[in-house]
């Protein structure tokens, strides 16, 4: 069923009027119900259908976002880390390369008393008033990224603590693509109008990504799941950049590395979503047990519970992906086998970017952007596994 649920329930007959029982049920789930009854016995057996509305996103989300990133940022409750930007080809394909030094220096947490038990910080547990940005249901908030990159990088995360570890819910992909159409009429509106600059937000629509498990570029343990937007991931670039986002290419292009991509559609609702989320986490596990000769390849996946693998997940408008994780990063080599640095990837590679926190690795990359296909290739499965999923 499209956005309901239904329950059949066994209740004891009673002289209460079927409208009383639709009223109770209707109270206490707070919404709307509708009720089917008829007697088995000394039973009425009751089906239920709860009609679940969908996770809508505001529709002035790409200003929301905007007006609480400007004001975070004048107040100094984020940091903002400015980078210089080149484009790289690898198969063929367009990475962004960004090199940002400020983010060496990138503030730290002072050091714990090792003296005393202390729960671990969860950033996402009640994070600061000018930060958030808005609830999304009552499962889900909007909050900004408090080191951003990319301006505007904001993060929709659960209510409740949820592992980062787990497989991902319907309630989660539902959110995400939310807000992803919320970017989307965003845009639609501003070309109506005929406002080129986009003064709505919109601009180019929504990327999202969810890093998982210890290979992926995963920091915190408490569920969430990442969103840029698109035309401020462009800041830097000349107009007509051939840079384009690497997701919605994986259907037709090969990457350095494994990655399982369908189309997905506006409008599909969270079972939807998690039916094809679940396929191409199931063939991501099993490419990793192929490779790796992990005789748990025979077994399926659960649909539920901790992930088997470490991977990354992107979502746009047009596209779900999957990307199965060996290795977080890999050691950038000279020609002569010196180590420059590690790069280090999270869910941005599958936008088709990367970043360099030291002028050797920037150098290094843009006279030999093969350096970046090599380290590309060992962070992940060979494409070779591909079928095997």
């Amino acid at each position: 069923m499209d956005g309901s649920q239904a329950r059949a329930l066994m209740i004891r007959a009673s002289k209460v009027p079927v409208q009383d029982l639709r009223g109770h049920f209707a109270n206490f789930l707070e919404r709307p119900v509708h009720l089917d009854l008829y007697e088995t016995g000394p039973y009425l057996n009751c089906s239920v259908d709860i009609t679940m509305p969908r996770i809508k996103a505001p529709s002035n989300l790409p200003e929301l976002v905007k007006s609480t990133f400007s004001r975070a940022r004048s107040q100094g409750d984020l940091h903002y880390y400015p980078t210089q930007v080149t484009i790289l080809y690898v198969n063929s394909i367009p990475f962004q390369l960004r090199f940002s030094p400020a983010l060496a220096s990138k503030p730290k947490a002072p050091p714990r008393d090792q003296s005393k038990p202390q729960k671990p910080f969860d950033p996402f547990a009640d994070p600061p008033a000018t930060l958030r940005v808005t609830d999304l249901g009552p499962s889900h908030f909007l909050v900004l990224n408090k080191f951003a990159v990319v301006p505007e990088h904001f993060i929709l995360a659960t209510t409740e603590f949820k592992p980062q570890t787990h497989v991902l819910e319907e309630a989660d992909l539902e959110a995400t693509l939310a807000c992803i159409e919320a970017y989307q009429a965003a845009r639609r509106t501003d070309e109506e109008r005929g406002h080129r600059d986009g003064e709505l937000g919109g601009g180019d629509g929504l990327y999202a990504f969810f890093n998982c498990g210890d290979h992926s570029g995963a920091s915190q343990p408490h569920r969430h799941i990442q969103l840029l937007p698109i035309a401020r991931m462009k800041d830097g670039f000349p107009e007509n950049a051939p840079w384009t986002l690497l997701a919605d290419q994986l259907t037709t292009k090969v990457a350095p590395f494994a990655t399982f991509a369908e189309h997905i559609k506006p409008g599909m609702s969270g079972e939807e979503l998690h039916s094809v989320y679940l396929r191409l986490y199931r063939k991501a596990c099993r490419a990793v047990a192929v490779h790796t000769r992990d005789p748990m390849h025979v077994e399926e996946a659960p649909a539920e519970g901790p992930t088997r693998i470490s991977y990354n997940m992107a979502m746009t408008k047009d596209t779900l992906v999957v990307c199965p994780r060996l290795a977080e990063g890999a050691k950038l080599l000279s020609h002569d086998g010196d180590i420059l640095g590690t790069l280090a990837f999270n869910g941005t590679l599958l936008a088709g970017t990367a970043l360099v926190k030291n002028g050797l690795e920037w150098e290094a990359l843009k006279r030999d952007p093969e350096g970046l296909r090599h380290v590309l290739q060992d962070v992940g499965v060979p494409t070779e596994f591909v079928n095997s999923g």
